[in-house]
């Protein structure tokens, strides 16, 4: 019997994804974080970028924070989001700093609200997006509260997926309007989204 109501279904996959999460050894957890690092740099997405638009990441997320500091260093521009408050919005800010962050939505590192450093989605752009797993179709699990699917759905830019391997799954409930990401990179290998099956591949 086809499933009508997916909502439940993402619950409990959250619940099970995020005690994984939790329950992973800090010694491991910065290893595999290192290990997705070097892949992300070593791609040419990265390489050819001009704008990163990337999340800041919480302790139970891929780190991101060494990526941002990466980017900057090789002379990218990045953003990261903003929650728009009293919305289910988000806005992109370009920073140069990850000091220039302070905590807001839901306790996360987020940059201050200002016009000249507000970033409307630009060309070349490569968006690395959250989640708590993917599939080999490139579709993930979210947080539940919407934010990145909206910006998503308007975004046109590269899209890649961070994930740990114990993390991937088969397929995921998704709705029509769900986007896919067309990579994911675990600390153990590239899931190439565009093949028909998503299988892994490694450079």
């Amino acid at each position: 019997m086809p499933i009508t109501d997916i909502r439940p279904v993402k619950s409990a996959l959250r619940e099970k994804y995020k005690a994984m999460r939790l329950s992973l050894d800090s010694d491991v957890k910065q290893n595999w974080d290192e290990a997705v690092t070097r892949r992300v740099l070593s791609l040419w997405q990265y390489r050819s970028c001009e704008w990163l638009l990337i999340y800041v990441s919480t302790p139970i997320e891929v780190d991101t924070h060494a990526l941002v500091r990466q980017a900057l260093a090789d002379g990218k521009k990045v953003a990261v989001p903003r929650c728009v408050p009293q919305t289910r919005d988000m806005e992109f800010y370009r920073i140069t700093s990850l000091e220039e962050l302070v905590p807001g939505t839901f306790g996360v590192l987020e940059p201050e609200p200002s016009a000249q450093n507000l970033v409307q989605a630009p060309a070349h752009a490569l968006c690395v997006v959250p989640a708590f797993c993917y599939d080999r179709e490139g579709f993930r699990l979210g947080y539940g509260k919407g934010y990145y699917d909206r910006f998503l759905f308007r975004y046109e830019g590269q899209l890649i997926g961070l994930c740990y391997d114990n993390c991937m799954t088969g397929r995921l409930p998704h709705g029509r309007y769900d986007r896919c990401v067309s990579l994911v990179v675990t600390e153990r290998r590239l899931y190439k989204i565009p093949q028909k099956r998503g299988e892994p591949y490694d450079r």
